[in-house]
C-alpha cells in the first residue's frame, strides 16, 4: 500500500502504467504466500507439543503464545521461531513501509509534491490518503510486534488480550472507515442520513 500511495501521489499520470496488474498479483503473492509459510511452520511445531492438564486458554482466538503457555513439553523451539518469523514478517514489512515513507524518497517526495500542488483540496486529499495509511500501518504493526517479538516469559495474558484486540479487531474495523470516509459518495449519504433524521 505503501508503494501504491507513492505512486499516487507522486506520479499520478504513470500510476496505471506501472502498478499494473501483474504488480498487483506479485504484491499480494507475496503476502500470502508468506503468511501461509508462517502458518505452516507453526501449526507443524505446535503439533509436536504435549498438552498436559487443563486445556483451556483464557483468551479470544487461539494464539501461539498461550498455546505455548499451556504445553508441558519444552517450547524453547517453539519460542524461537516465533521470535525469528515475528521478525521477519513483522518487521521486514514494517520497517520497509516506515523507510519507504519517511527516510527515503518517498515521504519527503510525497510532502514536497503535495506542497507544490497549486489546489488547497488536492493537496488536503493527498496529506489525508498517506495520514490514514500510516496510522493503521502504525497501529497495526507495533501492536503485531509487541505482541509477537519478545521472549515468552514476558507474556501477561491480560496485557495481551488488550493488544491482539488492536490487531485483530480494530485495524481492520478502521481500514474500511478510513478509506470510505474518504468517497465523496458515501460522505453524501451520510449527510443525507443525518439530515433527514433531524428532519423527522
Amino acid at each position: 500500500m505503501s508503494y501504491d500511495r507513492f505512486l499516487a501521489v507522486c506520479s499520478p499520470l504513470r500510476y496505471t502504467s506501472i502498478m499494473n496488474h501483474k504488480i498487483c498479483i506479485m504484491l499480494a503473492g507475496i503476502a500470502w504466500l508468506s503468511g501461509l509459510v508462517n502458518s505452516i511452520v507453526h501449526t507443524f511445531f505446535t503439533f509436536r507439543l504435549n498438552f498436559c492438564g487443563s486445556n483451556t486458554i483464557n483468551y479470544f482466538y487461539c494464539d501461539i503464545p498461550p498455546m505455548l503457555s499451556i504445553s508441558c513439553d519444552d517450547t524453547s523451539i517453539n519460542e524461537t521461531l516465533l521470535l525469528s518469523i515475528g521478525v521477519f514478517i513483522g518487521w521486514t514489512p514494517f520497517l520497509c513501509i516506515i523507510v519507504s515513507y519517511i527516510i527515503i524518497v518517498s515521504y519527503i517526495y510525497i510532502i514536497v509534491t503535495i506542497l507544490n500542488m497549486k489546489c488547497n483540496e488536492g493537496r488536503q486529499k493527498a496529506f489525508s490518503t498517506c495520514a490514514s495509511h500510516l496510522t493503521v500501518v502504525l497501529l497495526y504493526y507495533g501492536s503485531a510486534i509487541f505482541n509477537y517479538v519478545r521472549p515468552i516469559s514476558s507474556y501477561s495474558l491480560g496485557k495481551d488480550r488488550l493488544i491482539s484486540v488492536l490487531y485483530s479487531v480494530v485495524t481492520p474495523m478502521l481500514n474500511p472507515i478510513i478509506y470510505t470516509l474518504k468517497n465523496q459518495d458515501v460522505k453524501n449519504a451520510i449527510s443525507r442520513q443525518l439530515t433527514s433524521r433531524k428532519i423527522i
